[in-house]
C-alpha cells in the first residue's frame, strides 16, 4: 500500500527531536517496507572504567606477554577475560 507519509520537521536540538517521536509513530514519516539492514562495524561496545588490584610480579608477566603479542596489555587482558568466558 503506496499511502503518502508526513515530512519530517526540522528540529531545534536533539531534546525537541526527543519528544516529537515519543508523542508520534514513525510509521506516518518513515517507509519501513524499503528499510534495509546494516551493519555499524566501526561502532565500539560502550566500556566502562574499573580499578582491579594486581599482585605486581603478576602486571609485569601479563605486560611482557602483552609486549611479545605487540598489543596493549589492557587489551590483551581483556581478550583473555572473553576467552575465558567463551570457553565455559
Amino acid at each position: 500500500m503506496n499511502r503518502k507519509r508526513k515530512s519530517i520537521p526540522a528540529f531545534e536540538n536533539e531534546a525537541a527531536e526527543r519528544t516529537f517521536w515519543k508523542h508520534h509513530d514513525s510509521a506516518d514519516y518513515v517507509d519501513w517496507s524499503k528499510a534495509q539492514r546494516v551493519r555499524f562495524s566501526n561502532l565500539k561496545p560502550s566500556t566502562k572504567p574499573i580499578s582491579l588490584r594486581l599482585p605486581v610480579a603478576l602486571l609485569e608477566q601479563i605486560k611482557t606477554e602483552a609486549n611479545k603479542r605487540d598489543v596493549p596489555y589492557q587489551s590483551l587482558i581483556k581478550v583473555w577475560l572473553s576467552e575465558k568466558l567463551a570457553s565455559r
